[in-house]
């Protein structure tokens, strides 16, 4: 059989099935079974193209009832179509000729009209502008009346320049009296007027008649010549400047220039002068002139400004002798400091650092020229015109700035390029700069030539100490004060330029000076070192070298503090009586940038002193340790153990029975026999409390903390080590008892600091985990060993040790029954 049959001129596709597996062919059948298989095969194919074919005869109603209605609506449709094409043809076209007409018509009508509107509009034009030629011609005759000028051509400044200079008004505004073309007419009035102004103005201002002076300058504008008023009155208002400045920088004699901030004052006053002329000029100039347009005399009073102020700046740069300053701060040889490092070989008799030596070095730094007072006045000085003239800048930036700008705080480009800004760099910030430099570290020397140890100290805990902590020398309050100071004065001028220049120069200094000068007592003058083998320091150098510690840890203190204290949201009350959050640094420097590279400066100031403060205090704690705590601390763990024995069982020994009512109290209420029991920790806490309680009182808090981490660290592998020593020589009930002991010597370490002000106790107790979970795995009963083996929540109790170690310690323990 084919793969298909026609039926009624369709094509039956046979079924998948046969596709996929061709029916067999009964002529190649070999068997009576693959006949019938065959046949039955044939036979569902037969019903399958039956069913299919009697389906499609019984849609074939379906279908010729449909294509019946679509030849109805085909018939409907083409009469329709008919209607419709003799519609468009007949009535419609007609009317669609009348609409065009009507559009055309009405375009024609709209074009007259626009063009009859614009011949109206210029000619009103100009009619407005021979009414304006006539107005400035008469009101510049005999009235002289400048007002009505200026307004007429005020007026003609407004119509178009095409209609001015066209042919139509050239041929209708000239007259016999005005015969000129109306534009020659206007520009000749308009600069005849300009002319008067300017002469009126300059008269006026010789009367100083401040009516007349505004009267004039308003009619600038007027008659187109806004530029000429704004330059002359700002060379009105520039001569007032220059008047007022010459007569506050000639007020003082030379006594008062001398002394105090006359200099100061005197460019402080120039910069109040600008910002009250601006200020009250400009909604004047504003109002007549246009916005902005105050800008054009700002930048010609700034170059007055320029003149005024760079006088100011050199005659106090003559009269305080600033350049020979210079050259005497720059070849100053900071003569202590140099011989305070130099190795003590090289020193001659006597020593660097004798009195002798201290006070001839002191007396040079003073015949050397530097008086520190006379700097420290030149750095107030500047300081305050550094700040006056910042706010000077700020004042320019918001007033020349557009309001909403996203650079509104910076300054304006005339105010950068100024000749005054390049003063100020060369005048001002590059001298306080260096001048802050000197002054700083000369101050560091003299702290440490005229430092003074605290008086009162000592190691017996027997005796009070007379002096107040922290006990510090004098040098720290000295220098910490000057860093203060310093960066405060710095910071006042709103300066970047001095900001990024001082703050690193301070904790350049710091850390060569101060840091460098304690590391070399603590090196060469005052190292603690026993002068006989296994003895203990000398007692005034365990104490000098514990108040150096000191110095540095208050340092860090007073440094974070200074920095905290300038860079930290502060909360103040406004005038309405809210409180509200200030930024210290965004109210000095308005710039957002710049206020944060200052934030970044100061803070990395501090990490970095702190950064190197800590390696030096860590060498000194480990110092203290070694040398004065470290070998004291085997005797006194040993002494705590003296003569205890943790296999209990011998009643003859004393040991033995004091355990015995130690672990049952309830049996004797006397306190005194628990007392007699628990022998471990009152022998430990005793001489712990007589090593440590001399230090701790010296010390300050978070430095004696830093030791007693260190001493707790090693007390407890000794106590570790101790642990391990008792291998075969502890039973269950010394297990117990050792427990307790551990626990005993473990809160008696930590609470030396938690009893002194040492910050938190607690955390020291971790350091004896190891020891403290070695007693537990002791004392543990089977049930908890068995759990602990098997990985459960007591193994989790001793996380410190291994398997090997959990299983060793339990070994050390010898068991009843066992030999």
């Amino acid at each position: 059989m084919s793969n298909s049959t026609p039926v009624n001129g369709h094509v039956i596709i046979p079924s998948s099935a046969s596709a996929v597996h061709p029916a067999p062919d009964v002529f190649n059948a070999s068997s009576v079974a693959e006949i019938k298989s065959t046949l039955s095969h044939l036979h569902q194919q037969e019903a399958s193209v039956t069913a299919r074919l009697d389906a499609l005869v019984a849609s074939q109603k379906d279908f010729s009832r449909e294509l019946g209605r679509l030849d109805l609506l085909r018939a409907n449709l083409g009469s329709q179509t008919s209607t419709t094409r003799s519609l468009s043809h007949g009535m419609l076209s007609s009317a669609a000729e009348t609409a065009d007409r009507i559009s055309s018509a009405v375009r024609r009508l709209d074009l007259e009209q626009s063009r009859v509107k614009a011949t109206l509009e210029v000619v009103e034009q100009v009619s407005e502008l021979k009414a304006c030629v006539l107005g400035v011609a008469g009101s510049m005759g005999a009235p002289q009346d400048w007002e009505t000028a200026a307004s007429y051509l005020n007026r003609a400044s407004k119509i178009p320049s095409d209609v001015i200079h066209g042919s139509f008004a050239a041929e209708m505004v000239p007259t016999a009296e005005v015969p000129d073309p109306p534009n020659v007419t206007l520009d000749s009035a308009a600069e005849s007027l300009c002319g008067l102004f300017l002469r009126e103005f300059d008269k006026a201002v010789k009367e100083a008649n401040g009516a007349k002076i505004t009267r004039f300058f308003k009619l600038f504008p007027l008659i187109g010549r806004s530029e000429v008023g704004l330059d002359v009155y700002g060379r009105y208002v520039c001569q007032g400047v220059a008047s007022r400045a010459r007569g506050n920088l000639n007020a003082g004699t030379t006594a008062q220039a001398k002394d105090g901030f006359f200099y100061a004052n005197a460019l402080t006053k120039l910069f109040e002068h600008i910002a009250q002329i601006i200020d009250g000029h400009g909604g004047l100039v504003e109002r007549h002139y246009g916005p902005r347009k105050m800008n054009r005399v700002i930048e010609r009073l700034q170059l007055e400004a320029d003149v005024q102020g760079g006088i100011i700046l050199d005659t106090w740069s003559d009269e305080r002798h600033v350049d020979r300053r210079l050259t005497d701060i720059k070849s100053y040889a900071f003569t202590f400091l140099v011989q305070s490092f130099l190795p003590a070989q090289r020193s001659a008799t006597p020593r660097s650092n004798s009195p002798a030596t201290r006070d001839s070095a002191s007396g040079t730094a003073e015949d050397d020229g530097v008086d520190m007072k006379e700097i420290d006045g030149l750095l107030n000085e500047m300081a305050v015109m550094l700040g006056r003239w910042s706010l000077y800048c700020r004042f320019l930036a918001d007033t020349c700035n557009a309001p909403g700008d996203d650079n509104q705080t910076t300054r304006p480009r005339f105010l950068q390029e100024s000749a005054l800004m390049k003063k100020i760099n060369d005048r001002l910030v590059a001298p306080f700069n260096a001048m802050t430099t000197f002054f700083f570290r000369r101050s560091v020397e003299k702290a440490f030539q005229l430092d003074e140890q605290p008086s009162g100290l000592t190691l017996n805990p027997q005796n009070p100490l007379k002096a107040d902590p922290p006990h510090i020398t004098s040098a720290v309050d000295d220098i910490m004060y000057i860093v203060n100071k310093v960066l405060q004065q710095s910071l006042a001028t709103s300066q970047i330029a001095v900001v990024t220049n001082v703050v690193p120069t301070l904790s350049r200094v710091l850390g060569s000076d101060f840091i460098g000068m304690t590391q070399r007592k603590m090196r060469d003058e005052c190292y603690p070192r026993a002068s006989v083998q296994g003895g203990q320091p000398p007692e005034h150098m365990v104490i000098s070298f514990l108040v150096l510690i000191n110095n540095l840890d208050v340092a860090v203190d007073y440094v974070r503090r200074i920095v905290q204290n300038n860079t930290e949201t502060k909360k103040t009350a406004s005038p309405d009586g809210e409180i509200e959050d200030t930024d210290p640094l965004r109210s000095l420097f308005p710039i957002p940038a710049e206020a944060a590279l200052t934030a970044q400066t100061l803070q990395t100031f501090s990490s970095s002193f702190e950064s190197k403060v800590t390696d030096l205090l860590s060498d000194g704690i480990q110092v203290v340790f070694n040398n004065v705590v470290k070998q004291r601390l085997r005797p006194i763990l040993a002494d705590a153990f003296r003569d205890i024995e943790y296999q209990p069982g011998d009643d003859s020994d004393p040991t033995s029975a004091a355990y015995s009512e130690y672990d049952h109290p309830e049996e004797d209420a006397d306190d005194d026999a628990t007392t007699r029991a628990e022998l471990v920790r009152p022998r430990f806490a005793a001489s712990w409390t007589e090593l440590l309680l001399p230090l701790c009182r010296i010390l300050t808090t978070s430095a004696f903390d830093r030791l007693l981490t260190v001493t707790v660290a090693y007390l407890a592998r000794l106590l570790e080590k101790r642990l391990w020593s008792y291998h075969g020589r502890i039973n269950a009930l010394g297990a117990t008892r050792l427990e307790r002991d551990v626990s005993g010597v473990v809160s008696a370490a930590v609470d030396i600091g938690g009893t002194y002000g040492a910050p938190g106790r607690y955390r020291h107790r971790e350091a004896f985990a190891r020891c403290t979970q070695m007693a537990l795995v002791m004392g543990m009963d089977e049930d908890e060993w068995e759990d602990a083996v098997r990985g459960g929540e007591t193994a989790e109790v001793v996380d410190k040790l291994s398997r090997e170690e959990r299983t060793r310690i339990r070994a050390m323990v010898r068991r009843y029954g066992e030999q």
